[in-house]
């Protein structure tokens, strides 16, 4: 029974997905912060370190940490590292690249109810459509105007004004 338990182990990695970590630290008080790693897989041979996604920090994350820390403990994550401690857990696919896109968005964002707006756009996407907006970001010569766009079509601009 034993020799099953190291198997299994081993074959987890290389179950033909690509594979995402959530790397957290705590620089103080209120000051947390989350970043996403895409790590080497079969999946992705072209990746042979690990490679950083997206993170944020400071005041923006805590704008929306309240929804993030929701939305990771419906994924049995559970971040709540000590001052000066970092810690490092295992995402699901579309939970990475969900968490990769939003931080990239709220990341230069000033406007408190433009982020919510652009916080539930983002929430409410799916695997497909998060792919390809981080994808877009991550791949384009500007990714800075792939950015832009999406936040135009995620602010309704009525709202703004109220």
């Amino acid at each position: 029974m034993s020799a099953a338990l190291p198997s299994k182990l081993t074959d987890a990695p290389q179950n033909g997905l690509p594979r995402y970590e959530l790397r957290t630290a705590n620089h103080g008080p209120d000051n947390l912060e989350l970043e996403v790693w895409q790590l080497p897989a079969s999946a992705t041979p072209h990746i042979k370190t690990p490679l950083r996604i997206a993170g944020l920090a400071g005041r923006n994350l805590a704008l929306v940490e309240h929804r993030v820390l929701r939305r990771l403990a419906k994924a049995g994550i559970q971040v709540n590292p000590a001052k000066g401690e970092r810690g490092k857990h295992a995402l699901d696919e579309d939970l990475a690249l969900n968490l990769g896109i939003l931080f990239r968005v709220l990341a230069p964002m000033r406007s408190r109810t433009n982020m919510r707006q652009v916080t539930e756009g983002i929430e409410a996407m799916g695997k497909e459509e998060a792919a390809y907006w981080l994808g877009m970001a991550m791949h384009r010569k500007y990714p800075r105007r792939v950015l832009m766009a999406l936040r135009f079509l995620l602010i309704d601009p009525k709202q703004d004004r109220a």
